[in-house]
């Protein structure tokens, strides 16, 4: 896995609770390190369901199953494409997961390499998509929104203070010149904001236009519906994507991910539809963040659908 880091893995892997022969579904496999320590848990007898908007991720997190648990592989089901259409793949496939996981952070694949436009600290294509052959790219939003849609993204996603005179800047500059790289767009943020503190100017408007590109807003509240569907269908009786006592963890790293799975969470377990697996959340030790700084902000919630009590025992 090179030099990508899963982030609190200890951590989740106590929440989730994993045994023998049971179903693990990794709604945001990345480069597969969360999902090689379920699969030595779950073993050769459970089932593990790897999914990813990146289709080279996806090989690659398989392959690092397939490395890691030697002969003693679990059955590895794969699925591409964009986390919130899982539930209904797992349920047309008849997978009903024990325990589910969603890393909304980025495999570190995708900073690191200039081509694919996620870093404003290397030149590249402005293009932001983690599925680069599907949808528009960061550079045909720069250049074709209008500046209110612009300032609007900015602001909601990237909770950018400057947002309005951003997005002004941007629509000027285009007129010159399409914005086409990461360091020209770069540039025309840090030259309305100016650098103050350690973090760069241009770090909300990133965040905000991969946000944007990925509707990463709109399928965390897809993924925290099949939840919630999911929760009342274990309730009726019924089959569903994750099963009676199943686990579900998400790790978010900014507020605007942490706030609706804490919402969601609470709403479940207060309406006696899940069950906390830990109060409140939990953040990774300090020796991860000095080996890892990239986990400083990570948060992970855990709940279980039903009465986990009744279904697994405590955790």
């Amino acid at each position: 896995m090179g030099g990508h880091l899963p982030v609190m893995v200890a951590e989740v892997m106590g929440l989730l609770g994993l045994r023998a022969g049971e179903v693990y579904a990794d709604c945001t496999a990345g480069l597969g390190g969360h999902a090689v320590e379920a699969a030595r848990r779950v073993g050769p007898r459970g089932t593990v369901v790897l999914n990813d908007l990146d289709a080279g991720n996806l090989e690659r997190a398989a392959a690092a199953v397939r490395e890691a648990c030697g002969g003693d592989v679990p059955r590895v089901v794969r699925f591409q494409g964009n986390f919130a259409e899982l539930p209904r793949r797992m349920e047309a496939e008849g997978l009903s997961a024990d325990a589910a996981l969603a890393d909304l952070g980025f495999a570190s694949v995708h900073v690191d390499d200039a081509a694919r436009g996620f870093s404003f600290m290397r030149e590249g294509p402005l293009d932001m998509r983690y599925d680069a052959s599907a949808g528009s790219s960061a550079a045909d939003l720069v250049n074709g929104l209008p500046e209110a849609e612009l300032a609007s993204i900015l602001r909601e996603y990237g909770e950018e203070r400057e947002a309005r005179r951003i997005a002004r800047k941007l629509v000027a500059e285009r007129a010159v010149e399409p914005i086409s790289t990461t360091q020209r767009l770069a540039g025309i943020v840090r030259s309305v904001c100016g650098r103050s503190g350690g973090i760069d100017p241009a770090t909300r408007t990133f965040q905000a236009l991969r946000i944007a590109v990925n509707d990463e807003s709109g399928s965390l509240h897809g993924l925290l519906r099949a939840v919630e569907r999911a929760a009342r269908s274990v309730a009726a009786g019924e089959r569903a994507w994750i099963g009676p006592g199943g686990r579900v963890a998400v790790i978010s790293f900014h507020s605007l991910e942490d706030r609706p799975v804490k919402r969601a969470f609470a709403g479940l377990v207060e309406r006696g539809l899940a069950t906390a697996v830990a109060r409140g959340h939990m953040g990774p030790r300090v020796e991860e963040v000095e080996a890892n700084p990239r986990a400083r902000s990570a948060k992970v919630r855990a709940i279980a659908i039903g009465d986990a009590a009744g279904e697994h025992g405590t955790r």
